[in-house]
């Protein structure tokens, strides 16, 4: 088959057809309808455990992929966003909802979730033509977009599935040509690698601009010390990109699991339990100088805000999950011979959490759009985690005391999204649009 977009996507799904694990999710349906679609209008871009890389050539150019043409702030999702999301939705509803309550039991997602997702093919998105994927263009929107529809499954187990995605935009955005040859093949492989980035410390009002993990450079070598939290599958991770704080201030260092001194915490967390979060401890790690992510063109700062962004779409999603599972609830829910959704104080909450959900997603959308038509959107980033870390909380609140002492047992899924939505006020890092 052809090496394109189109081929490659068909390949793809071929693939997953043949899979028996989509009639026992029922994902054959929409599978065999998104690749006739496909073959129609063809499919644009969207979208510590050792491992060895293999070296690209010193001096190869990076590959860096222009921007999303539109100029204009455009609610309307493209065709090919569209036929995106229905597969998404899909795989979120058939499977990670499914799936939510054992790979919280667990912590961990399912090896058979996990070879869906890879028979997906979203790690293609990620990565340039020129390295085996299929992105042609910044895809910040349609990432956005999956955050958003995954955590409508389950938050836990879509913060474990775009970890190794959000090291992969990172390193497209701004990897040397070196760091990319090496690292971006590997994430088009049959078994990509287990990847995830550590910017959050264990410190009070944690500012990811004042770093206590520190690098300092000796000779052609920078030594890493300092300790990450709430790090999305640290214990199982072959690739890390860890902030820390330098001479010349905040860098991104890419470290490759299995490297001297670096070795994972235990420290149960709340909630996201399917994202196995587990501190990262660095202890004079030392790492190329040649390691550091990107060069002159690396910003600091859209770094943190485009892993802002992702708290917020998975914060829209798991938000619109609670609202969507009340609704029918007070509606169905019978109280002194009526549903309790014709009570006011009922009514007025719900109605609440509609308008917050809704005014978080736009402020999300908002600031992704300009990051993709390469605005400054650092203000926008501000806004939405502002709104989302507070609302989100409120809502995944409203929610368990909508269903009163149901929504405060393990029996109903509320209280499992009440966990996983506190994480919105405290994490960075770990993600990447």
């Amino acid at each position: 088959m052809q090496k394109d977009p189109v081929g490659i996507a068909l390949f793809t799904l071929n693939k997953l057809a043949s899979s028996t694990f989509l009639d026992k999710v029922g994902l054959r349906k929409i599978t065999e309808q998104l690749a006739h679609r496909l073959t129609k209008t063809g499919f644009q871009a969207i979208s510590t455990t050792a491992r060895t890389f293999t070296p690209a050539k010193k001096g190869s150019k990076p590959v860096h992929l222009p921007g999303e043409t539109t100029q204009l702030f455009d609610l309307n999702v493209t065709e090919e966003q569209q036929m995106v999301r229905e597969s998404v939705q899909a795989f979120a509803k058939e499977v990670l909802r499914e799936q939510a309550e054992k790979a919280e039991g667990a912590g961990a997602v399912s090896a058979d979730t996990l070879a869906v997702v890879q028979d997906l093919g979203l790690n293609l998105f990620a990565v340039p033509e020129a390295f085996g994927g299929v992105a042609t263009e910044s895809t910040t929107v349609t990432s956005m977009l999956v955050a958003e529809d995954l955590a409508h499954g389950d938050m836990g187990q879509a913060v474990a599935i775009l970890a190794p995605l959000g090291v992969a935009n990172a390193i497209t955005r701004w990897g040397t040509g070196e760091q990319q040859g090496t690292y971006l093949p590997a994430f088009v492989d049959e078994k990509p690698p287990v990847a995830t980035i550590a910017v959050a410390e264990p410190t009070p009002l944690f500012n990811p601009h004042q770093l206590n993990t520190t690098a300092v450079l000796e000779g052609d070598t920078y030594v890493l010390n300092g300790t990450k939290s709430l790090v999305p599958l640290a214990k199982e991770a072959e690739l890390f990109l860890v902030a820390a704080q330098t001479n010349d201030g905040p860098k991104v260092f890419i470290v490759e699991g299995g490297t001297d001194g670096l070795t994972i915490g235990e420290d149960p967390a709340m909630g996201l339990l399917a994202a196995d979060t587990r501190p990262l401890n660095l202890n004079q790690v030392r790492v190329a100088k040649d390691q550091v992510l990107g060069d002159d063109n690396f910003d600091y700062q859209a770094f943190v805000d485009l892993g802002t962004l992702a708290w917020c779409a998975l914060a829209v999603g798991a938000s619109q999950a609670v609202l969507d599972y009340v609704i029918p609830y007070a509606n169905e829910r019978e109280a002194f011979g009526e549903p309790i959704s014709h009570r006011q104080a009922v009514a007025f909450m719900i109605a609440d959490m509609a308008i917050e959900i809704d005014s978080m997603r736009i402020l999300t959308w908002r600031a992704v759009s300009r990051a993709a038509q390469g605005k400054s959107f650092q203000r926008e980033a501000h806004l939405a985690r502002t709104l989302c870390k507070t609302k989100a909380m409120q809502v995944g609140t409203n929610g368990v005391q909508l269903l009163g002492g149901h929504g405060y047992t393990k029996e109903f899924p509320v209280e499992r999204w009440y966990r996983d939505l506190r994480a919105v006020g405290v994490a960075f890092g770990g993600l990447h649009l």
